[in-house]
């Protein structure tokens, strides 16, 4: 291709963009050069000049597409210097500003860099102890009986009463600069059971700050946590009245012990810095700063914005400190005080006490101070083609979602200086195109319009890669655009079937520095690209490795990952993990893809993070075709109670623009309400509207799924056991599946046998084990050649992986009335058709709900043991994925029964998963034909009964109605209060602590370990990995054993037929490994792709199974 680079850069920037210009085309002009050139050459221009890129660097590059006609390719640098064409202004005026934009933005800096800085020379005080100071000389890592920065809050207690129990009298005698350190010691041995309790405001802030700086207050004692339930903390004040020692600041396991310890808490035979001079002249300075700040923080604790100031100061101060806390001692630093702070590697003291606090203080200012520029000068990806062009027939759904966002963007030009936000739902069938739309949305919500910067959250890890290669593939996003954060590297190499091996990690111990921990353990998959200078401030430079990662997660246009990755924003409770889902979220906007996966405690932690996004001014988009209602406005609520601390702290304007899109019609409306009550009922009539119309359209649609119930009647009134019952619940199942096979089958070209691909949903990895044996097993029909696989989460990762590649390719089936299916062509599909001689040969997938989302497969037929009405909407959508034309018979069938149901215990049948529970959401019985309609059944299934709440509830009586009796229980309850519920955490003062993460844990449901299956002494053995490396065999502890070998009939049953041994074996670059035994590499692959879960909390009363065929499991 030809091109044209133009420059019109300044000072610095001229010289150095010539250099790199020079060497790659002809210079025509002072500031022109042109070129042929290769587009891997065109990129890596671009990556050279975006390496020395600054402030004054403005390149544009242009494509010589024919003799009238160019086209911008991108721009580097100062986008302002060019239009939207690349083209260069011929005038320009100009405009005095009396503050820059950042200054108008963050009018309350000053007040978070003196509420970081007083806090920072505090954090550790408490490390002067007796106790904590023979703790670092002995290099023991036995806890302590009170944490240092309880003793650090005791001491700021003492300070506080000694100086007059007000702020300006304890600021006032830091400014001072006198501390009578005999005084405080008295006030001290007193020990305060709750020192936080009657301290002045802002003393309670900077209190709140240092207790929490390496873990928030949260209570162990799991009955003392349930009966705050319940308990109304609206104030500051009113919550810190509650914080005790056993908020997770003792440690009283051993009575006798702590008692015989505890002394030493509160002796200080070295004194309490007084004699530190440079720590006074910094609690001097700072404490002067905070007095000042005073009017501008009692502002904040009127309005509530002080929530936002608190948590920008604690990632500063927790930031800093893992800073500092890296880094070597300072040789330099001049100080008569003997206590320290911590010790090295090899337990010898490393930073003096008032150093690491001086220090932690300088440090925690630089980042604060770099907080504002997040929002300005973190990198976006311009220039996508993809996303600018017109979307192809079928989908011009998307441009006219982006025009209607447009529209509106320039009717509320006014407001756009100010800043309004952003919420919207895209309720997409499955199939039209989300991901791209997504992409264009985030595009066209952008400040410009034009650029791309956002978080994709998922709900699944295997979905990242995926995600993150459609990204790469379709949209063009380059890798120094895009970043994917995966669970491993291991899931990572499989996915593109790279062999090679990583260092292990070091072991980290507690010695004295909790602050050293990593911020962010998981691999990123992401090219390497400049970053900004100033995020240089934030990680140190002696772990280069570790600040690049952390870098590129920051600084990447678009990080695609799982959600569990960007909650814990939220959910950390200890330890400096959030920090960077924090700085992220503070520079991207948010959406999260198949949101209504989740449920229960799951939606609560979710519209924490919402909350999160708004109160730090980010626009929000959740993703699914079928969120209920209560759902979109509970996620609303979360939504407008976070952007109104934003605007209370940033001066925005209250105005959120709520927009519904769908492959039909988008929406967009002004929500300004100024009462949230009145704002909710707003948002829930406007999308009442919206889903009315979105339901008037599907039930115009060509049908495609049909359904109809399995009766099971007949299984009840038998006095069989639990086991016979449960064994002609699968020859039922086995009866409907040649019914469906006989209507929803294929005819193979070359052998004229009749084929089709089904699947049968199981609610658990246990009974989805058991039907895949007894279909292996079972009497079929003569004529008849089935090929079955079990499908689960508890399969070892390689086999797994091999298992996933194989479905992805044969059930991506794209094809039109009268083609031949991809997948028929397959060598496995064609080994299997090619080699019986049955008429009929039906593929069939056992699986359990890990089918239900995010796998992209298309069936012929579904059978459903149902769990919720979600359930057999999540399924269905498997049928026909794809596949355009109606059908007359039923496709899917659904048992009348749940394998829960037949045990007939009284216990509810539609949970675990699901939603029915023992008392609040229980159903009067488990008959599906008596919980749904049949008729609507047998006429379509879609997801119209789970987006359209009806006008009359009976959660009791109906399937559908539970599910959206569970949402509002859980998100639309506005009058609920205490920990447990999501509005405490809107409007309450319970995020102070970590007792609303402790009463709603995200995905607590998966309390799981990992296990590796290790290849030794010619088998594979199920071990654990110890915080050495080493695997340590825990097949007899934890129960396992190897399942019964197949019968010759089963395997020729077996749809993918797989080895442990040999997959491993194809991993290995056996031509280049002449010199290595090969049984050693198959062991050393074995430790790498051998993962599996296992529960943590397993009672060992039932035996577990292995097998390569069936994975883990218990009968």
């Amino acid at each position: 291709m030809m091109v044209t680079f133009v420059s019109e850069c300044e000072k610095k920037a001229l010289n150095r963009t010539r250099r790199v210009l020079d060497a790659f085309a002809n210079r025509i002009g002072s500031r022109t050069w042109q070129t042929v050139i290769t587009e891997e050459g065109l990129i890596a221009v671009k990556i050279l000049l975006r390496k020395t890129a600054t402030k004054n660097t403005a390149v544009a590059c242009h494509w010589i597409r024919s003799r009238s006609r160019s086209e911008l390719v991108w721009i580097v640098g100062n986008r302002r210097r060019f239009n939207a064409q690349g083209i260069v202004p011929v005038n320009s005026t100009a405009k005095n500003l009396l503050n820059s934009q950042w200054e108008n933005n963050w009018t309350y800096l000053p007040a978070i860099k003196a509420s970081v800085a007083v806090s920072a020379l505090l954090h550790d005080w408490g490390k002067a102890t007796a106790l904590f100071q023979a703790k670092l000389k002995s290099g023991t890592v036995k806890g302590d009986p009170l944490r240092h920065e309880w003793i650090s809050c005791l001491l700021l207690n003492a300070l506080v009463r000694h100086a007059g129990d007000s702020d300006e009298a304890w600021l006032s005698l830091l400014q001072s600069g006198e501390l009578d350190e005999q005084a405080l010691k008295t006030i001290v041995m007193q020990s305060a059971t709750k020192p936080l309790a009657d301290l002045p405001p802002m003393a309670q802030m900077v209190a709140w700050l240092v207790i929490s700086h390496h873990r928030l207050p949260q209570l162990l004692d799991r009955t003392e946590r349930n009966l705050r339930q319940g308990e109304e903390k609206n104030t500051l004040s009113a919550l810190m009245k509650s914080i005790a020692a056993v908020w997770g600041y003792q440690n009283k396991f051993d009575g006798t012990e702590y008692k015989s310890r505890v002394a030493d808490c509160f002796e200080f035979p070295d004194g309490l810095l007084s004699q530190s001079v440079a720590w006074l002249k910094q609690l001097k300075k700072w404490s002067t700063r905070l007095l000042q700040a005073q009017p501008q923080i009692q502002q904040l604790l009127d309005n509530g914005g002080y929530r936002l100031l608190l948590h920008h100061a604690r990632l500063c101060l927790m930031l800093g400190d893992h800073y500092y806390s890296s880094c070597p001692a300072d040789n330099a630093w001049q100080s008569s005080v003997t206590l320290f702070a911590n010790t090295d590697e090899k337990r010898n003291y490393k930073q003096k006490l008032d150093e690491h606090l001086v220090g932690v203080c300088e440090h925690a200012l630089k980042i604060s101070q770099t907080l504002s520029r997040f929002s300005l000068e973190m990198e976006s990806a311009y220039d996508i083609k993809a996303l600018k062009q017109k979307s192809p027939a079928g989908f011009e759904w998307q441009d006219k979602a982006v025009e209607n966002i447009k529209q509106f963007k320039i009717q509320h030009e006014a407001l756009q200086e100010q800043g309004y936000g952003w919420f919207i739902v895209n309720m997409a069938s499955t199939g039209c195109g989300k991901t791209i739309a997504n992409a264009k949305i985030m595009r066209a919500l952008s400040d410009t319009g034009e650029s791309l910067r956002y978080i994709l959250a998922l709900g699944l890890r295997t979905l990242t890669l995926q995600t993150g290669n459609e990204y790469r593939g379709r949209i063009g996003l380059k890798n120094d655009e895009l970043a994917v954060l995966i669970g491993s590297a291991a899931i990572k190499e499989l996915h593109e079937q790279a062999q090679r091996e990583q260092d292990e990690k070091p072991v980290f111990e507690e010695l004295g520095a909790e602050s050293l921990e990593q911020l962010l353990e998981e691999d990123l998959d992401c090219g390497g690209a400049p970053t900004a200078a100033f995020l240089d401030v934030l990680f140190p430079k002696h772990q280069p490795k570790r600040a690049e990662k952390h870098k590129a997660f920051l600084y990447k246009p678009v990080l695609v990952c799982t959600i569990d990755h960007i909650i814990a924003a939220t959910e950390t409770l200890r330890g400096g993990k959030y920090i960077l889902p924090c700085l992220r979220l503070l520079s991207s906007d948010l959406v999260i893809d198949e949101v209504d996966d989740f449920d229960g405690a799951d939606l609560v932690a979710i519209g924490r993070l919402i909350h999160l996004a708004g109160m730090l001014g980010r626009k929000v988009m959740i993703s699914s075709a079928t969120i209920p209602p209560a759902l979109a406005e509970g996620f609303f609520n979360a939504y407008q109670a976070g952007w109104q601390v934003h605007v209370h702290f940033k001066q925005a304007s209250p105005v959120i623009a709520c927009g519904w899109v769908d492959e039909f019609t988008t929406r967009v409306e002004r929500v300004d309400q100024s009462d949230p009550e009145k704002r909710c009922s707003q948002y829930q009539s406007l999308h009442r509207q919206f889903i009315d119309k979105r339901v008037a359209n599907l039930q115009q649609q060509v049908v495609k799924r049909k359904a109809f119930i399995v009766r099971c009647d007949d299984l009840l009134v038998e006095k069989n056991d639990e086991l016979s019952r449960q064994q002609r619940h699968f020859e039922k199942i086995h009866q409907t599946i040649y019914h469906l096979h006989g209507s929803h089958h294929t005819i193979d070209a070359r052998t004229g046998k009749k084929v089709s691909f089904g699947v049968i949903r199981t609610a658990n990895i246990s009974p989805c084990v058991a039907l895949t044996q007894f279909l292996l097993q079972a009497e079929w029909e003569a004529g008849c050649a089935p090929r079955i696989m079990a499908y689960h989460s508890r399969q070892v990762l390689l086999l797994r992986h091999e298992q996933e590649k194989h479905l992805d390719k044969v059930l991506k089936r794209k094809e039109k009335s009268g083609e031949i299916p991809e997948g028929l062509k397959d060598p496995l599909i064609r080994y299997h058709l090619d080699n019986t001689h049955a008429e009929h040969v039906m593929f069939i997938l056992v699986a359990t709900p890990v089918e239900e989302v995010g796998r992209d497969h298309d069936f012929d037929w579904a059978i459903i043991e149902p769990s919720s009405f979600r359930s057999i909407i999540q399924l269905a959508g498997r049928v026909r994925r794809h596949r355009q034309g109606g059908v007359e018979q039923a496709n899917i069938a659904v048992m009348q029964y749940n394998l829960r149901a037949l045990r007939q215990d009284d216990k509810p049948a539609y949970c675990h998963p699901g939603y029915e529970t023992a008392k609040t959401l229980r159903l009067t019985t488990p008959d599906l034909c008596q919980l749904v309609d049949e008729t609507v059944l047998n006429h379509v299934v879609n997801a119209v009964p789970r987006i359209q709440q009806p006008e009359s509830m009976q959660p009791k009586q109906r399937l559908a109605d539970l599910e959206h009796q569970a949402m509002h229980l859980v998100l639309t309850r506005y009058d609920q209060k205490g920990p447990q519920c999501l509005q405490a955490w809107l409007s309450e003062c319970w995020w102070l602590t970590a007792v609303p993460q402790q009463l709603n844990r995200f995905r607590e449901s998966e309390p799981d370990m990992n296990l590796y299956l290790v290849w030794r002494d010619g088998k594979a053995v199920l071990c654990e990995k110890d915080e050495r490396g080493e695997f340590i065999s825990r097949q007899s502890s934890n129960n396992i054993a190897r399942a019964d070998a197949m019968t010759e009939t089963m395997l020729g049953r077996l749809w993918l037929e797989r080895d442990y041994r040999q997959a491993l074996l194809e991993q290995i670059d056996t031509e280049n490994q002449f010199d290595n035994d090969i049984e050693q590499l198959i062991t050393k692959k074995s430790e790498r792709y051998g993962e599996i879960t296992f529960p943590k909390r397993d009672s060992n009363d039932r035996k577990w199974f292995y097998s390569d065929q069936l994975g883990l499991f218990q009968l």
